[in-house]
């Protein structure tokens, strides 16, 4: 029996002719399947293979009422302990493709932006270099603008294939949706921003448009990026990057170390000592402990400084 009762086996069957019975997972635990290791169970978890399938899954959803959480790398989210109500799509290697067209890479949502960088080094292509340390999906990156190094997502995004939800029928039923590529000018990406998140739209894939350049330079910049991110960040550790935004004429790491917050725990969750803009998960965590770690940094930062922290860090889920 399902925890959230629109899911019958009628809806179920739907489900499972849409992306096949094999890829359609009963109560995977959501640890599996984000970067800080932490997450009770979807409730269902399609695994669909090609585009067809993912758009079927959305409207087969969408239709019964279903709620649906997509799911990339996860290396941004929070998934509460007592994991998703509904759906959740996870599109990672199972839908990744990337060709390269001239000096155009075309990407399917759940290709690492890391395998995006690599492709684009082989074909001698740049752009990607300051990007490709990020552990993020090409959904995720453009849903979220990603960025790093003065360098973001959109900087080098052509245009983005989208799902948009169907509008609701005179009975208040939902409709199915459609399928549209959306140029970057129109997709008004701002600081960890985008008109994909605030219209709850889909990415299904996207284009980027790069520069022709020297392999041999593109990977030294490639790999001193990635010597920088490994002398500050602790990368060896559970964690979903960077915890908290950052805040308008601050850091959010040097406010936190400021506050003496540097290393401060609950349970198994810690203020990295490393960089203290970091929340990792030092010893089986669970989101309870970060959220409460999460909260304990934004008031004493708000009472320190009188600096609103705002987390950068997605919460979805059950707590």
């Amino acid at each position: 029996m399902h925890e959230y009762d629109r899911i019958t086996d009628e809806v179920l069957c739907a489900l499972g002719a849409a992306v096949g019975e094999d890829n359609l997972v009963l109560f995977e635990p959501m640890s599996a399947h984000t970067t800080f290791k932490i997450g009770g169970p979807a409730d269902v978890m399609l695994i669909p293979r090609d585009k067809e399938s993912v758009v079927c899954a959305l409207d087969t959803c969408a239709i019964a009422g279903v709620p649906v959480t997509v799911v990339g790398n996860g290396s941004d989210l929070l998934v509460g302990d007592r994991g998703i109500r509904g759906v959740v799509i996870l599109l990672r290697e199972n839908y990744a493709a990337i060709d390269v067209a001239g000096t155009r890479i075309h990407a399917q949502a759940g290709a690492l932006l890391r395998d995006v960088a690599l492709a684009a080094a082989e074909a001698e292509l740049s752009g990607l270099e300051p990007l490709w340390g990020i552990p993020a999906t090409v959904g995720g990156a453009c849903h979220m603008n990603a960025g790093a190094y003065d360098a973001c997502t959109a900087d080098v995004l052509e245009s983005v294939e989208v799902y948009e939800p169907g509008a609701k029928a005179p009975d208040g039923t939902n409709m199915r949706g459609f399928v549209r590529t959306i140029p970057v000018s129109e997709l008004h990406m701002g600081y960890r921003q985008s008109r994909i998140h605030d219209e709850g739209l889909i990415v299904l894939s996207a284009t980027f448009s790069l520069v022709p350049g020297n392999e041999r330079m593109i990977r030294a910049d490639m790999d001193t990026y990635q010597k920088r991110r490994e002398e500050k960040q602790p990368l060896e550790m559970p964690s979903a990057g960077s915890t908290f935004k950052r805040p308008q004429g601050y850091f959010a790491g040097k406010l936190i170390m400021d506050a003496g917050l540097r290393g401060c725990r609950v349970g198994g969750a810690q203020v990295s000592e490393k960089h203290c803009g970091f929340v990792v998960n030092v010893d089986h965590a669970t989101a309870a402990d970060v959220n409460a770690l999460i909260e304990h940094v934004q008031e004493e930062v708000k009472a320190q400084f009188g600096v609103e922290l705002e987390p950068e860090v997605k919460r979805i889920g059950v707590f």
